[in-house]
């Protein structure tokens, strides 16, 4: 999807499998990251195994559209 696209997946808090695959070890500990900043609202979180900065669903959808850079969490994509 392009810059600019607002049309959301039907289940935007599960990533597409390019951008997680759900074989990838670390899936369920990763995935659990992402829920718990979900739940306290926060905007991302640190991945548990890289330490890189991942921003949630839930934050893609409050800015309400995709930026094109390929997010782990995209909702638009």
């Amino acid at each position: 999807m392009a810059k600019g696209d607002t049309e959301a997946r039907d289940n935007p808090g599960i990533p597409k499998p390019d951008r997680l695959d759900p074989a990838h070890p670390h899936y369920f500990a990763i995935m659990s990251a992402h829920a718990s900043a979900c739940a306290t609202g926060q905007a991302g979180y640190l991945d548990p195994f890289t330490g890189l900065f991942a921003m949630t669903s839930d934050h893609h959808l409050d800015r309400g559209f995709c930026c094109g850079r390929g997010c782990r969490h995209c909702p638009y994509i």
